[in-house]
């Protein structure tokens, strides 16, 4: 349910200029979250958040200007900035900062000595924050916090499916997604779709991404769950279930494919289909069969 930098584009098929519209975006938004929570914000920063603000902006009416000025990081490099869409810059960064307060605090309740001690470290720098998000989207909150406790119960349970594990993180992406278009029922039903979708293929792939790691620190993973994998599972059976995981994941993504379909989009068409036709099957090779492209690549 938290946002991994896993839904970002394929960098060598966009075209010079979409490349700078998406880096625009990236930068408008880095600037955003340090004005409104602060400089120490800016490290929550996530592609996920960037494609958000992306699809925001890319349903809106009239499309962004960008105009250019100094980087917050290095004031020696120019950047472009939007100079519009305040309002869809400020929804998301408010779920960066709510998510990552999130991840810290379980990260204080389940992790191990030095992973509790990293998390205590990083909580004063994002419960100031996290509090002023709350108190300009108590709703986004809500949705939030009914999620952790779905997901809860979903993993108390005993030989609990992928669906249901996924089922939390994809329901409140599509409550996310559907409160970022509220003029046409239709189109908000196309969203929240799409939102299903997308959560349910962000908490798949993490899933499949830890897998080794939540195997050897005998951490909960549905998909290990779901084909009992254990330490003494050989390295075989592992790339098994990552080829089901693969498949099941290209089922999910082209529920994703067919609600962005349907959708009227106006603006940065090239780059949210480059994110969704070619950056989310690159990511699932590359995170699902990396060592296996690492031997290939080392022949």
């Amino acid at each position: 349910m938290y946002l991994f930098g896993y839904i970002r584009p394929k960098i060598p098929e966009l075209k010079v200029r979409e490349y700078d519209q998406y880096k625009s975006i990236y930068c408008s938004l880095c600037r955003h979250m340090g004005k409104l929570y602060g400089k120490a914000s800016r490290f929550m920063l996530s592609y996920d958040s960037t494609f958000l603000v992306l699809m925001m902006l890319g349903l809106a009416d009239e499309c962004t200007p960008f105009y250019s000025s100094k980087c917050v990081f290095n004031p020696l490099k120019k950047c472009s900035f939007c100079t519009s869409g305040d309002e869809h810059f400020q929804f998301a960064a408010a779920l960066t900062v709510m998510l990552a307060y999130q991840k810290v605090c379980d990260d204080i309740e389940d992790s191990g000595f030095f992973g509790k001690i990293k998390a205590y470290f990083i909580l004063p720098l994002v419960a100031g924050a996290n509090k002023k998000a709350v108190k300009k989207y108590p709703d986004l909150k809500q949705t939030i916090t009914e999620t952790i406790g779905m997901q809860t119960q979903v993993e108390k349970q005993e030989n609990c499916c992928i669906d249901s594990c996924a089922e939390p993180t994809a329901q409140m992406l599509s409550k996310v997604f559907g409160m970022i278009y509220s003029n046409r029922p239709i189109m908000v039903r196309i969203l929240q779709n799409f939102g299903y979708y997308l959560g349910k293929w962000i908490y798949m792939i993490d899933a499949a991404d830890d897998l080794e790691k939540d195997i050897k620190e005998r951490a909960f993973n549905p998909f290990a769950l779901r084909f009992q994998l254990t330490k003494e599972s050989t390295l075989e059976e592992i790339q098994q279930v990552k080829v089901y995981c693969n498949e099941s994941l290209n089922a999910v993504l082209s529920q994703i494919i067919g609600s962005f379909n349907l959708m009227q989009v106006n603006h940065f068409v090239p780059i949210i289909q480059n994110i969704i036709l070619e950056g989310l099957p690159t990511m699932q090779k590359e995170l699902l069969f990396k060592k296996e492209n690492h031997n290939v690549g080392s022949v």
